[in-house]
């Protein structure tokens, strides 16, 4: 048979195999994928499609067990019980002799992603050079450990992303001799230490070309070379803040060019101080989850924040209700939104952060966000709804964009004629009501059904058996009332065909 001319354009031939690659079969878990299959047995079609389809193969590895495979020794070891399997201990085994190197190396070349989930095997590489480079062409690396010793084995100045779970005194040659280093991310299951943070903030100021960022929290000097970083787009900030930022010996910084911002930290304090002392002009995300956020962090968060005009996204979250009462009534953390006329998510979710929100304030809020896609309101605190159904709707036909909504809205009180209203929002398609109380489950659907036309079901708390099964009675209403209504569109276009 003779090959299509078409197939042997490298560019269309890349182009297939990478779709072959991407074949998925939920079935195949813990085995070896459809992908790498079909690509295995490519390989050994022909000539032409060897080397593509084994620089496909074995570019994304998890593990060094498919490398330790080509080891003539080990192979039958891993394969032979396990029919495809990667499930292999090598306890009691010898490291790889000086002959058997090679074999392992046999691949190595090819592989550009490489996941090590555990140390289980490194004790064969034992043989291999000091100086050897085991991925010459490797460019993203994640390890859930580090083993000790071996570590070199994947430093290359090739590195483009690098995802750690510890901080290593090694971090630093990591830093250093990567230079070529975009994306650092260091998830820590346990509390650091100050040194381990010292460290941390020392190993960071050794990245020049960073562009996405993820680790415990930083010292000023850290953040000041982020400033001077004009790849930097993305920090997120996760751990316990363990040293108190210095504010008096931090000089005000801007960071031109990060479009987003996420801190996953105990209190606000920390955020504050750097939200205070910096300015973000590019910023379009915020991200803020706190254990306790009192509404005094949160009006000073939202007051630093109003800085930030560029912002079209801010979720802020923390259910904790153990804060005190705020000592001015007076305070409304929507209030200091007002400002943000580029937003298109915002997502509250703390105590208070609802306090005197009313129709009239809904509305002003809703006139001001003219692009709001997803609207989330969630105080913890809140027993009593403030918004009406009237209040609602008024407040939708300010912002037509929106599609999905989660607020506590007063069923119990219906302020509004269904029927006599021609209004329609055709966008919202998500309607989350919280734990509000309902009385008259028929009108409700039925406001639902004339006035939110894509939403096929609302979504409700699920504490309160009432409650719970009061909306569920509302969805069914809702669902008989579009069923009756595409039934009698059905009719009538049958009608007038005839």
């Amino acid at each position: 048979m003779t090959m299509h001319h078409a197939l042997l354009v490298s560019e269309i031939l890349l182009d297939i195999f990478a779709h072959v690659n991407t074949i998925l079969d939920p079935s195949s878990y813990g085995e070896i994928s459809v992908a790498r299959k079909s690509l295995a047995t490519l390989a050994t079609t022909c000539r032409t499609f060897h080397e593509p389809a084994m620089d496909l193969l074995w570019a994304d590895m998890h593990g060094i067990v498919p490398l330790l495979g080509c080891v003539t020794r080990l192979h039958p070891m891993i394969y032979h019980h396990h029919a495809g399997r990667y499930t292999w201990y090598s306890e009691g085994i010898g490291p790889l002799c000086e002959h058997e190197v090679p074999q392992f190396l046999r691949h190595a070349h090819r592989v550009r992603s490489l996941q090590i989930p555990f140390d289980n095997h490194f004790h064969l590489l034992s043989a291999l050079p000091i100086k050897t480079f085991v991925f010459p062409r490797l460019l993203s690396l994640s390890m859930a450990i580090h083993p000790a010793g071996y570590l070199h084995l994947f430093i290359l100045p090739t590195l483009r992303r690098c995802s750690l779970s510890l901080i290593r005194p090694d971090l630093k040659l990591i830093t250093a001799y990567c230079a070529t280093l975009e994306d650092l991310s260091i998830k820590v299951s346990s509390q650091s230490t100050a040194d381990e943070l010292s460290l941390l903030s020392d190993s960071i100021r050794m990245c020049k070309r960073l562009v996405t960022l993820y680790c415990p929290p930083l010292d000023w000097a850290a953040w000041k070379h982020l400033s001077n970083l004009p790849t930097l787009l993305s920090v997120a900030i996760c751990g316990e803040v363990r040293c108190p930022l210095d504010t008096d010996n931090f000089i005000f910084t801007h960071f031109l060019n990060i479009t987003a911002l996420s801190f996953h930290v105990t209190t606000a304090s920390y955020v504050i101080a750097v939200m205070r002392n910096s300015a973000f002009p590019s910023l379009k995300e915020f991200k803020m989850v706190t254990r306790v956020l009192p509404l005094e962090d949160a009006e000073q968060l939202l007051h630093v924040l109003s800085q930030c005009q560029t912002l079209q996204h801010i979720d802020i979250l923390s259910r904790d209700q153990r804060v005190p009462e705020p000592s001015d009534s007076s305070l409304t953390p929507i209030t200091q939104l007002l400002g943000f006329t580029h937003l298109r998510t915002l997502q509250l979710a703390f105590p208070h952060c609802c306090i005197r929100l009313d129709n009239h304030l809904l509305l002003k809020a809703m006139s001001s966000w003219p692009h709001i896609r997803s609207l989330k309101l969630e105080d913890p605190l809140l027993r009593l709804a403030t918004i009406t159904f009237c209040g609602l709707f008024t407040a939708l036909r300010q912002s037509p964009h929106l599609h999905t909504l989660h607020l506590l809205i007063d069923a119990l009180n219906i302020d509004i004629d269904s029927q006599a209203e021609s209004f329609q929002h055709t966008s919202l398609q998500t309607l989350d009501v919280r734990t509000s109380h309902i009385v008259d489950r028929e009108a409700v659907a039925y406001i639902l059904f004339t006035m939110l036309p894509s939403v096929e079901s609302v979504i409700h708390g699920s504490s309160g058996r009432h409650i719970r099964y009061a909306w569920q009675e509302v969805n069914r209403r809702l669902q008989s009332l579009k069923s009756s209504a595409v039934l009698g569109r059905c009719i009538t276009g049958a009608a007038a065909g005839c």
